[in-house]
């Protein structure tokens, strides 16, 4: 049973097709990881499942549910947040304003879901009155994700989470992934980090020059003497 399916999916820019029939699955509470080259398409898949891309053919589920081809604000209303590789949070404001912001289409009270992100990231709590923009940028995507949060998603995709990032943050930061995941969310996450992502990731998927190339649980991808000589380097 998966949360979130990606059935033969083309997609792209204009007249620029980057993705040839793509199919992916999530399953629900999982972590599903996506990684390959440069230009693979691995963005523009996250694009595509989120409504800021249309595709040219294919179909995209969430719960048994068609989303293909709907608006982003519908989509997050069905219960998908995404969390971009830059321009995520608001830099003039501050840390509590960006989380109130996250819940800005909710129209109950979510007093409940800001305790449950600052308890899970301490971090915020302790700096909800600092402008986000002079956070680091390891605390810049913890508030991303927080702020993702705050409408209590099924499915969460992230994009380049611990990108740039210091190692002592990259471990940071794929950590507090785990254990969102663990929360019972399900997450998608494209990640450059792929040793790393991978050892935490129920599955895993390589996407080279718009396809799908191999498709394996997290630790049988890490495991194999292919996928590790192409694209992890040893």
């Amino acid at each position: 049973m998966s949360i979130l399916t990606v059935e033969d999916i083309y997609s792209g820019y204009g007249e620029t097709e980057i993705l040839h029939g793509v199919s992916i699955e999530v399953a629900p509470g999982a972590i599903a990881t996506i990684i390959g080259p440069n230009g693979s398409g691995k963005s523009t898949l996250m694009k595509t499942i989120f409504g800021l891309l249309t595709p040219t053919k294919g179909k995209v589920t969430l719960e048994d549910e068609d989303i293909t081809g709907l608006r982003p604000d519908r989509i997050v209303r069905k219960g998908m947040c995404y969390v971009p590789q830059s321009d995520n949070i608001f830099p003039s404001l501050t840390v509590l304003e960006n989380l109130e912001m996250g819940a800005y289409i909710r129209d109950d009270d979510h007093s409940d879901s800001l305790r449950d992100v600052f308890e899970r990231f301490p971090l915020l709590k302790d700096r909800k009155s600092q402008r986000a923009g002079s956070l680091s940028g390891g605390e810049q995507q913890l508030l991303a994700m927080g702020k993702a949060l705050m409408l209590n998603p099924k499915v969460l995709l992230l994009d380049e989470p611990a990108a740039g990032l210091a190692p002592r943050m990259v471990g940071e930061i794929l950590q507090k992934i785990l254990e969102i995941k663990e929360s019972g969310v399900a997450i998608l996450m494209v990640e450059q980090n792929a040793k790393e992502s991978l050892k935490l990731s129920d599955r895993g998927y390589v996407l080279a020059m718009g396809k799908k190339r191999f498709e394996d649980a997290g630790q049988a991808l890490l495991n194999n003497p292919d996928i590790g000589r192409l694209y992890l380097g040893y």
